[in-house]
């Protein structure tokens, strides 16, 4: 007999489902039988991502794409209700979608940009927010559900002049205040938040690390578990356990997926 998948019959949406990371949580949940939700501004490589999740799926998972800007409130609410129309709840939300905003000027306090201050914190912030707010009207439709949203190990401790992108820093730190205050709030109501951090990810986002060969060589410090950079599959195994029912019960944790950053 074929055990059962961990995320059979469970709904869930994947923001920033085109990249990396969250192409590998929808591929991962819909492998363990999720149904899942895809959103990301970009079509081609959201749909790449569909495509990929839908090759993978079982356990009676599935996998649609829907072209999203989680920083316009309307697309949300519009993904969530299309989520539930589609598939009757939304049980798991894992919010991926953000980025760099040093194009948009972040960087030290001093050099930072108001643009890119506003710029950073509205790409990782409030669109998490918007995901937060109509995420948890949907689940406490449904009597409950989980949250996983994605920080980062600079949303915890201060980088060095690799890292020095202040606004970056602070909506990441912002994330991990509104989850846990997201958890604390409606727990009574059986919804779960919780935090991912990773450290340095092999992804499109992180090309700028990965060529620059000072950060390279200071991996064994920065990440001494491997010293190397983690995969998109390291994250999408936590979120895979924060989403199912192996969390029953955890909430408002952050959990490092860093090589040991952050334990130093």
């Amino acid at each position: 007999m074929v055990a059962e998948g961990r995320l059979a019959t469970k709904v869930a949406i994947v923001t920033g489902a085109g990249g990396g990371i969250g192409g590998g949580a929808a591929v991962r949940f819909a492998a363990e039988g999720a149904r899942v939700m895809l959103l990301d501004r970009a079509a081609d490589s959201g749909e790449a991502a569909a495509a990929a999740a839908t090759a993978a799926a079982a356990h009676g998972g599935a996998a649609v794409f829907r072209q999203t800007d989680v920083t316009v409130a309307a697309d949300v609410e519009a993904a969530v209700r299309a989520t539930v129309a589609r598939w009757g709840r939304l049980d798991a939300m894992f919010n991926v979608a953000g980025g760099s905003g040093r194009r948009f000027g972040d960087g030290p306090v001093a050099e930072c940009s108001e643009d890119g201050w506003a710029a950073t914190i509205n790409t990782n912030l409030t669109s998490v927010f918007l995901c937060c707010k109509y995420g948890v009207a949907a689940m406490l439709a449904g009597g409950g559900g989980a949250i996983v949203n994605l920080s980062s190990v600079l949303g915890l401790v201060g980088g060095d002049e690799h890292f020095a992108t202040h606004a970056y820093a602070a909506s990441k730190g912002g994330i991990v205040a509104l989850t846990r205050a997201i958890a604390s709030y409606y727990a009574p109501q059986r919804i779960r938040a919780n935090v991912i951090a990773p450290g340095l990810i092999r992804t499109q986002m992180s090309i700028r690390a990965q060529r620059d060969p000072a950060i390279r060589a200071d991996l064994p410090r920065l990440q001494p578990l491997t010293a190397d950079f983690g995969t998109p599959q390291d994250v999408a195994e936590a979120a895979l356990y924060l989403v199912s029912d192996a969390a029953a019960f955890v909430t408002g944790v952050v959990l490092p997926v860093d090589g040991g950053w952050t334990a130093r």
